[in-house]
């Protein structure tokens, strides 16, 4: 087999290089996916790699090609989802951006057949990252998503429902017998709430606090997950987590964090770490309620993938459209 990669020559070079590439072997925790759709996320143009020659990217779907001897979930010729965590490892093989990738199997879910690769690929770094805030015991904590689970009663703050990390953090909060209320657009109002969001509020409202506070006294104050995680953003979480006392606060800007206000904590994830630091979240995510949710529709494929089409050619270009702004979307290489 001849692998191919858009290889990343030097930092920030730009366009990124098409050009050959190993045909790796999985190690005995891992499988090799031949893919067919990859993601676009802001860490591809906005995080300074540290090796080079390599292959950026952490979003792929596609179909497994090989199998490590330890690999008891996933079987060759499966089509799955995977996350790859070439931003933990600096090793190319981890990378998206090529015909084949490497995944460790608690990082890939198979998917159902009617579910399209490039609808596909629009979940995998947006689930790891909204699974190590929601779940891991230094974040939230909250307990594990579980088909037919109830409600509980609790309210959760997920400011920025639209984001691709913030679509899949409502419906995985949801899946824990959590009510959520979200932030959104104007125009993003109605998608947010399609999501199963109990109340969205427009972040552009003059009293948004106020509204989101009247929202959340529905029930307990669980927490909140900032999946944007500006200065203004996490200013607008704080001041909801005080006004109930306080509370925890799951944060995606890396460092981020601390004591920040009364009685207000806050943690930065790191969704690369998950199957490293987080064994049982990953399991209780990717390998038990993923592939059930996607196969029922508890879990929607979301937001809508924006595709470009020509293949690994085509991945300067992705990178430099998702650059410009998304709304509600993802860019997608169709490979």
């Amino acid at each position: 087999m001849k692998n191919q990669a858009a290889w990343l020559t030097e930092a920030k070079a730009k366009p990124l290089k098409v050009g050959d590439a190993e045909y790796y072997t999985p190690g005995a925790d891992e499988v090799l996916i031949k893919n067919s759709a990859l993601g676009i996320n802001p860490v591809d143009w906005s995080i300074i790699y540290e090796k080079f020659p390599n292959v950026i990217g952490t979003d792929v779907a596609g179909e497994i090609v090989e199998v490590g001897k330890d690999v008891t979930h996933l079987k060759k010729g499966q089509r799955v989802i995977g996350h790859c965590v070439g931003l933990m490892t600096n090793d190319p093989k981890d990378g998206a951006f090529q015909l084949y990738s490497i995944c460790k199997e608690s990082n890939v879910a198979p998917i159902p057949d009617s579910l399209s690769f490039e609808r596909a690929t629009v979940l995998p770094l947006a689930l790891s990252t909204a699974a190590c805030g929601l779940y891991q015991e230094n974040l939230l904590g909250l307990p594990l998503p579980a088909k037919g689970t109830k409600p509980n009663g609790k309210m959760l703050l997920v400011y920025g429902g639209s984001s691709s990390v913030g679509t899949v953090a409502i419906q995985l909060a949801i899946g824990s017998g959590f009510d959520v209320v979200s932030t959104a657009s104007k125009h993003n109002l109605e998608y947010v709430k399609s999501l199963g969001a109990k109340a969205v509020v427009d972040h552009h409202s003059t009293n948004l606090v106020d509204q989101l506070v009247q929202a959340l006294e529905g029930g307990t104050f669980a927490g909140g997950f900032d999946s944007i995680c500006t200065d203004d953003t996490l200013k607008t979480c704080v001041e909801v987590a005080e006004r109930f006392g306080g509370g925890k606060l799951a944060l995606t800007k890396p460092g981020a964090g601390g004591d920040m206000g009364k009685n207000v904590t806050g943690s930065s994830m790191y969704a690369a770490t998950i199957a490293v630091q987080s064994p049982a979240v990953a399991e209780g995510v990717w390998g038990k309620w993923v592939p059930g949710a996607l196969a029922d529709g508890t879990l929607q494929a979301k937001p809508d993938p924006i595709v470009i089409e020509g293949g690994l050619a085509k991945c300067q270009e992705a990178v430099d459209r998702h650059k410009q702004g998304v709304s509600a979307a993802k860019v997608v290489v169709k490979l």
